[in-house]
């Protein structure tokens, strides 16, 4: 069995493969990862649930539920927005779902370097990417659906955009290993780096929501001093000491999934030991059978809601791996290796696209 990844201090590798089991015990026979047992599944979460199966060395069953993936896309590359139980409950897509396989397919390729099942799945990220990109607006923005009818609905999300910024680059990655580059993806690239740094009226503005506050930095748009400076200005806003991070700024209530992508995005600036501490924080919302629980009103003092999703446990995994330098995949946040796009002008400079070396990068604390 492949070494499980641990953070001294916080979580032995035995209570992270506890957690990966969690995930593991909720995948239907069909590959599926549902939500919970009986609950829905949207195609962002279930991919985020197989790179925690990957990182815990469940190889097959991360497989299975990428194969779920290819099964389940459509004839236009795109996936329903919600399923349960073999049956669709939303025909919609959302971009940033479609997009997000590539993220998967390259972590599970880094991990376990094997060709076959990337090249078997390249086609599958290939006609996402696609139906993605033609949701792209020239100033670079992505329109955040795409109806049953093929028609774009008219917002474009700051989330989501990073989110598939990060899923370009892997993609892109995927495309080289493949022997099949994609130029018009580049160029793509470049235009939603730019956007994501210039121009904040692009999107519609939800910054009472913590996602919108780091995912331009963990989806690697905004690096470096940038990336810095916007996560100390709103600090105050959303981390609670010793609990976590709020989902939404006006609301007191934390929440794993959340927590544990800002660790991400901390440690992709290099700010290690304020990772570490976060996701020691975090850490009261873990059951004794390694699930999480999704979140915690703390002024009532309660779990809410009542259910422990396995996208938060998921979540939990890839931190680990990432603070602990475990996996060949522990890297894919950082964006290591990943290709850069075009530039937007003027951009060359800018530094916001340079990984952080937790080694040599001494950092003020936020």
């Amino acid at each position: 069995m492949p070494e499980v990844p641990a953070v001294d201090g916080v979580l032995s590798a035995t209570e992270v493969a506890t957690t990966v089991e969690s995930v593991r015990a909720v995948q239907e026979p069909s590959g599926a990862i549902p939500w919970y047992p009986g609950g829905h599944l949207d195609p962002w979460d279930h991919v985020e649930s197989a790179m925690a199966l990957s990182a815990g060395g469940h190889f097959a069953a991360a497989e299975r539920a990428y194969e779920w993936s290819a099964r389940n896309q459509r004839a236009d590359g795109s996936w329903p927005m919600r399923f349960r139980n073999g049956g669709i409950e939303d025909h919609g897509a959302d971009t940033n779902f479609c997009a997000y396989l590539a993220v998967g397919v390259w972590h599970h390729f880094l991990i376990t370097g094997d060709r076959e099942f990337a090249a078997r799945l390249w086609p599958t990220v290939r006609a996402g990417v696609d139906l993605v990109l033609s949701a792209q607006l020239p100033r670079g923005e992505i329109r955040w659906a795409v109806g049953v009818d093929g028609s774009t609905l008219p917002e474009s999300l700051l989330t989501g955009c990073s989110s598939i910024h990060h899923s370009l680059r892997c993609a892109l990655a995927l495309a080289e290993s493949m022997g099949s580059p994609q130029p018009s993806w580049e160029i793509a690239l470049g235009r939603l780096g730019h956007v994501l740094r210039a121009h904040p009226e692009a999107f519609t503005s939800k910054d009472r929501y913590s996602m919108d506050w780091y995912y331009p930095v963990l989806g690697g748009a905004v690096r470096g001093e940038q990336g810095r400076e916007r996560l100390r200005g709103r600090w105050s806003d959303f981390v609670v000491a010793g609990l976590g991070a709020r989902c939404v700024s006006d609301h007191p209530w934390v929440t794993g999934a959340e927590t544990c992508e800002l660790v991400l995005s901390l440690d992709a600036l290099g700010w290690h030991a304020d990772a570490v501490r976060l996701f020691r924080d975090m850490q009261h919302l873990r059951e004794t059978d390694g699930s999480y629980w999704t979140g915690f009103v703390y002024s009532d003092a309660k779990n809410w809601p009542v259910e422990h999703t396995t996208w938060t446990a998921a979540a939990v995994v890839l931190a680990a791996d990432a603070l602990s330098r475990t996996t060949p995949g522990n890297g894919v946040f950082r964006a290591r290796g990943l290709p850069d796009g075009l530039l937007g002008e003027n951009e060359s400079e800018c530094g916001c696209l340079i990984e952080a070396d937790p080694a040599t990068d001494a950092l003020q604390h936020p």
